[in-house]
């Protein structure tokens, strides 16, 4: 039995309204949707155990979270969604037209931006249907009314067979990961604006250029022959397209957030321990050698979309979390959730000591 529409929650396409369209949202949406490929066969008592146990796990998960971490005494504990991957394609869709919104708007329009928008829609569904059949999971703190966690059921079955670990307990240990960012997001009050605040100043910026987009665009091959001379990873690379200190302040800020919550949420999914997981140390090792794999197109495809600098933000951000935490404890690593002037810049996820000693002293 594939684990189809059918077998597993429905996310709604994106909604119209009078907004200016620079990227065609519903059209991103429904070309993703149509574009990714079916999930797994598997026997449908199989299907059915996966949809259940990753709907009821995230509560569970998201237990063991709060007792790791010391976040979220009080909230209530909520199972999350599971979806297919047209669902999650809907769902991406629409938080990142939630999420970039407002800042789009301010671009200019002219005749040709209706067909513009329908142009980006596309290719922006297109890479929707390829990392639609990667994601295992996401949370969105802008879908929803105050939050949306989705489980990719097809991705979670067909990671697990591919590693060949037990169902169960890969499927608890995806919910601690999703759960994590869960209640960064929902424990840390400020957090959801913030980095909205951020993305909206990034955007804001390049707008704000004359033909911002455009030159933009114009730079990529500059970026392109970087990677390619120094080896880079590319978000390098991509820093360089910035032409203002305060666009590459900005994506610095968001580049260095983004790399704590990964890490943060990789290293605690671990952290629960095999008293939680029983196979835990397996499924990591398994799941590490699985994110460096795939062939030559396959790595190709996220090297452009930036997924192997994904990768990386995992491994950097987890180090940070590991070095914090061993030298001053969980509550001691809690302090970057002060406020936003005490997350960890770039140079100090690279160099935690360093953050260690501005906080700590």
């Amino acid at each position: 039995m594939p684990l189809t529409p059918g077998s597993v929650g429905q996310v709604s396409t994106v909604g119209e309204d009078n907004k200016k369209l620079v990227v065609d949202w519903s059209l991103a949406a429904s070309t993703g949707a149509f574009l990714v490929r079916g999930g797994p066969n598997v026997p449908p008592e199989e299907a059915k155990l996966a949809v259940s146990e990753l709907r009821e796990l995230t509560v569970d998960a998201e237990a063991h979270v709060r007792e790791v971490t010391g976040l979220g005494a009080g909230l209530p504990l909520l199972p999350g969604e599971v979806v297919d991957r047209p669902g999650w394609v809907r769902s991406a869709a629409a938080g990142l037209d939630a999420l970039t919104g407002k800042a789009l708007q301010s671009l200019p329009t002219g005749k040709l931006s209706p067909v513009l928008a329908g142009g980006a829609g596309v290719q922006t569904g297109v890479v929707l249907a390829f990392l639609a059949s990667r994601v295992l999971g996401q949370y969105d703190p802008f879908g929803g009314d105050g939050g949306r966690l989705l489980l990719v059921a097809p991705n979670v079955v067909t990671a697990q067979h591919a590693m060949q670990v037990p169902g169960r307990d890969f499927r608890l240990w995806v919910c601690l990961h999703e759960c994590t960012h869960r209640l960064q997001f929902t424990a840390v009050s400020w957090l959801k604006d913030y980095f909205g605040d951020e993305v909206e100043r990034l955007v804001s910026g390049l707008a704000g250029d004359d033909d911002g987009f455009t030159q933009l665009v114009g730079r990529l091959p500059d970026a392109v022959r970087e990677v390619k001379r120094a080896k880079s990873d590319g978000v390098v690379a991509l820093s360089q397209l910035l032409r203002s200190p305060q666009q590459r302040e900005v994506f610095d800020k968001l580049l260095a957030l983004s790399t704590l919550l990964e890490g943060h949420a990789d290293y605690v999914m671990d952290a629960v321990g095999p008293g939680v997981v029983p196979a835990v140390e397996m499924i990591r090792a398994r799941f590490t050698a699985r994110r460096r794999g795939g062939g030559l197109l396959d790595r190709i495809l996220r090297s452009l979309l930036g997924i192997d600098a994904k990768v990386r933000q995992y491994a950097q951000g987890a180090a940070f979390t590991r070095h914090v935490v061993d030298r001053v404890g969980m509550s001691g690593f809690n302090a970057v959730w002060t406020s936003p002037n005490t997350l960890p810049s770039r140079a100090e996820i690279a160099d935690p000591d360093k953050w260690v000693r501005r906080v700590h002293g």
